[in-house]
């Protein structure tokens, strides 16, 4: 029967929060999840509308395989809003820097030599930007993670919106924050004002300055990218690049799954988004089967290792 309990670790001004998962194997490989964009919870959910629980799910899945979890909630919201006033008031290396925080409570909380990081969406950045600095871990669970820098990504985005006159107007501002300056969002017409807010400047200019690819291809330890076929939100080109800058991850590309990790039997947009409120539709076929593998895999083989190396073979 998996063991929960409440864990913890400081933060800029209070404590980071976060719930572990652990199978009730003292030896059993560590997964750190950390969640993505806006305020989105340990769990997976968000009050923009997402209820569907897929860190929540993906946790209990890998404990059903002997995978112990830590999912947390990112400084400043939910449990661990005591760890910054201002949860804006935030960057891509400062959620770098707590995932770090949170390696090192973990293996001095349970004696393992290091943790596996899993990030979903922009968690994956995070995860590629703390593994510049790769002392306790493990490996990287890339899921659901862009490829492609943000500014080309919002581009996209913004250009499917069809927002006609303000096209020239968001090219300018993501333009401006690619070069590390803020603009007049007030000065901006309404749609894009709440997008370019001026509380959110600061994360944006921090995240539109990097590459998730070229992290990628700068970690030398084991990565798997894993991938939806039906995700709205980040798509094969993403999977691509991020395989073409580092050749040695494994990929696995799951039939029908979508951004938060459900199946979609049909192709509507509509039906994908249908999913997003759904914690009690499971998780797409293929999901924890991917990570457990991956992770117990190289535990098989460190282990083996250390046999090979402790009988004076190797």
């Amino acid at each position: 029967m998996p063991v929960q309990t409440f864990v913890e670790a400081p933060g800029p001004q209070g404590l980071l929060k976060g719930t572990m998962l652990s199978p009730g194997d003292s030896g059993a490989p560590i997964v750190l999840i950390i969640p993505g964009s806006g305020p989105t919870d340990q769990d997976g959910n968000s009050p923009l509308g997402v209820k569907s629980s897929p860190y929540r799910l993906l946790a209990e899945g890998l404990a059903d395989k002997g995978v112990a979890t830590v999912r947390i909630d990112k400084r400043g919201m939910f449990a661990s809003s005591a760890a910054i006033a201002d949860a804006n008031d935030v960057t891509i290396e400062a959620y770098a820097n707590d995932i770090h925080v949170w390696i090192d409570a973990i293996r001095r909380g349970t004696g393992r030599s290091c943790v596996w990081v899993l990030g979903h969406s922009e968690g994956g950045l995070v995860a590629l930007k703390a593994a510049q600095q790769p002392d306790g871990i493990c490996g990287l669970v890339l899921v659901a993670t862009a490829g492609r820098p943000l500014g080309e990504i919002l581009r996209e985005q913004l250009k499917a919106l069809s927002i006609g006159s303000l096209w020239d107007e968001a090219d300018s501002v993501i333009s401006s924050l690619e070069a590390g300056k803020r603009v007049d969002a007030s000065s901006l017409g309404s749609p894009l004002q709440r997008l370019f807010s001026p509380s959110v400047q600061g994360f944006l200019i921090s995240e539109l300055d990097l590459d998730p690819a070229k992290l990628a291809e700068s970690y030398a330890g084991p990565v798997l990218i894993v991938q939806g076929d039906r995700d709205l939100q980040v798509g094969r080109a993403d999977v691509e690049r991020l395989s073409q800058f580092n050749p040695t991850a494994k990929v696995v590309v799951l039939s029908g799954v979508n951004h938060v990790l459900k199946t979609v039997s049909s192709t509507t947009r509509e039906a994908n988004l249908a999913t997003y409120a759904d914690p009690d539709l499971p998780l797409g076929a293929g999901i924890v089967e991917a990570v457990a593998d991956f992770v117990t895999a190289r535990r098989a083989a460190d282990r083996q290792a250390t046999d090979l190396s402790g009988s004076g073979l190797t």
